[in-house]
């Protein structure tokens, strides 16, 4: 799905409705919920990662081995329709990342790779994914969020563009685009992040 804005900018998206169904959804968020888990670690100050909460507040919890098993594999059946959707040729996908945003929970603008800005591996990343395990709410409800929006800042757009999350839906874009995360004002939010290489 391609958005074309108001000021005649084109943002690719691609969105999966129903990448996980209700039952995956309710199962991988409640295992998260239970799960401990640590702070999750920003690039750039260190090659392995540092915490900075100014940059990036949330929880990054172990999966279960099966849970990380069903993500891979959903994920690298649909890596040859990613890539068409894309126009990019991809090989490998990184490591699921299982997050846990708490109210307050966030990411400042980024972008995850593809740019020649950044001196690690995560260069090498051509197409981001986040598969949301819950929906975002515009008031609080039982298994919901509030806040929390993926936000893109796409270049030349005179404003951003939002996407509030849908329980069991994969949105993938390519990885030098500028996102972030808003703060969650209410709930907690359940997403796993990836990276197509």
């Amino acid at each position: 799905m391609g958005f074309d804005l108001l000021c005649g900018v084109s943002f690719d998206l691609h969105i999966e409705r129903g990448f996980l169904d209700a039952a995956a959804c309710a199962r991988v968020a409640a295992e998260m919920r239970a799960a401990r888990g640590a702070p999750a670690t920003v690039y750039g100050v260190a090659e392995s990662g540092a915490v900075d909460e100014r940059i990036r507040r949330t929880t990054r919890v172990v999966a279960s081995t099966q849970t990380d098993q069903l993500v891979r594999r959903l994920l690298t059946e649909r890596m040859s329709a990613v890539g068409e959707r894309f126009g990019v040729a991809l090989g490998e996908l990184e490591e699921p990342q299982f997050l846990r945003y708490d109210v307050g929970g966030h990411f400042v603008a980024h972008q995850d790779g593809n740019t020649g800005l950044l001196r690690s591996e995560r260069e090498s990343r051509r197409v981001s994914v986040v598969v949301f395990l819950n929906s975002q709410a515009g008031s609080p409800a039982a298994g919901a969020y509030c806040g929390g929006a993926l936000v893109f800042h796409p270049r030349g757009a005179r404003e951003p563009v939002r996407f509030n999350g849908e329980a069991g839906a994969l949105v993938a874009f390519r990885a030098e685009t500028t996102h972030e995360v808003e703060p969650v004002t209410h709930g907690e939010r359940f997403t796993i992040a990836c990276w197509y290489r």
